[in-house]
């Protein structure tokens, strides 16, 4: 239940009797365990909350003391998390993923003084997942693991882009080295991705520091066959650190680079009732992807990308395409 910032106090103060919730101490902050400008609604919930003393509390915003540790010390099994975030990911009190060992990856931007410290820390490194799409409202298919975006307030009135959704693997390369991942940071190498990893360093060798390039690799066939592919790697956004290049200098860093696009299906002014008739056909295409055409930052993902995905899609695809891939791939021009 949310609550408001006064009663927030009062419950996370007596059920720790007053206490430090890690040392015993007398408690003197009620701390949120995932900072509340995450929440779109605040966060003031009592399982989001540990009554600290005033060492503890500092630990607790510098993540020495971490979100996992204080749900543990107050017997709370199930975390609060706000929306934009998934129950089977790890996080610290900013909403930044933890892997394992407690190396972390970037996925949430706070600009306060103790958060530019950390960031100074040394715990986080260049490498950054690529987000989860969300659902448009009336896409077909939605996994029980998906989102769907509750509003489309991030889209309504702005350009935007529509690119086929296709039938491949996420895959990012950082500048200038040329270093590669699927959506996995951690992910095992697959023998499908060893075109990719031969040639990733020329792609981005020019690239400033920092830049990564996310592009669909279609080497492998998964449910979709492709016959007359532009190439095997087709881009679909460039990031400058956390955030996202506009489209059009998107395109133009494309040209430059020799790189294809996905295909555009179409551009314009937001219009809910155009893209509900965009054709798509069921054996050929999995879906599509609308995106804002300006620039954005990676916190505002979840607002101005959203996806549709064709009937049946996960129907078809019940078994992860690498336990089943005999190294069939698809067909280029």
């Amino acid at each position: 239940m949310l609550l408001t910032r006064d009663e927030f106090r009062e419950a996370v103060f007596a059920r720790s009797e007053g206490k430090c919730s890690h040392c015993g101490a007398p408690a003197v902050d009620a701390h949120h365990i995932l900072e509340r400008r995450l929440f779109p609604d605040g966060g003031y919930y009592l399982n989001n909350g540990a009554a600290l003393c005033g060492t503890c509390h500092l630990r607790a915003e510098q993540t020495l003391l971490t979100a996992q540790h204080l749900r543990c010390t107050l017997g709370i099994e199930i975390p609060v998390l706000p929306p934009h975030l998934y129950a089977d990911r790890e996080y610290d009190k900013w909403g930044n993923v933890v892997l394992p060992g407690g190396f972390r990856l970037m996925e949430s931007c706070s600009m306060t003084p103790v958060f530019k410290k950390l960031c100074k820390s040394g715990c986080f490194g260049r490498l950054v997942k690529y987000p989860r799409t969300f659902h448009l409202p009336w896409s077909p298919s939605v996994p029980s693991d998906d989102r769907v975006l509750s509003s489309l307030s991030g889209l309504e009135g702005r350009e935007i882009v529509v690119t086929e959704k296709m039938d491949g693997e996420n895959t990012t390369i950082y500048a200038p080295d040329g270093h590669v991942h699927a959506r996995s940071v951690s992910g095992v190498h697959h023998p499908s991705q060893a075109w990719v990893r031969a040639m990733a360093p020329k792609w981005v060798y020019d690239l400033p520091y920092g830049f990564r390039l996310c592009r669909e690799n279609l080497y492998a066939l998964h449910s979709i066959r492709y016959n007359e592919l532009a190439s095997y790697f087709l881009g679909f956004s460039l990031w400058d650190g956390l955030t996202c290049l506009g489209w059009d200098e998107t395109m133009d860093y494309f040209s430059l680079m020799g790189i294809c696009s996905v295909p555009v299906l179409w551009r314009g002014r937001y219009s809910q009732e155009l893209l509900e008739k965009i054709g798509i056909k069921d054996d050929t295409m999995e879906g599509y992807v609308v995106r804002v055409v300006d620039s954005f930052h990676l916190r505002d993902f979840s607002s101005v990308v959203g996806k549709w995905v064709r009937p049946n899609h996960v129907a078809k695809t019940t078994h992860h395409w690498r336990l089943r891939w005999t190294g069939e791939k698809n067909g280029v021009r």
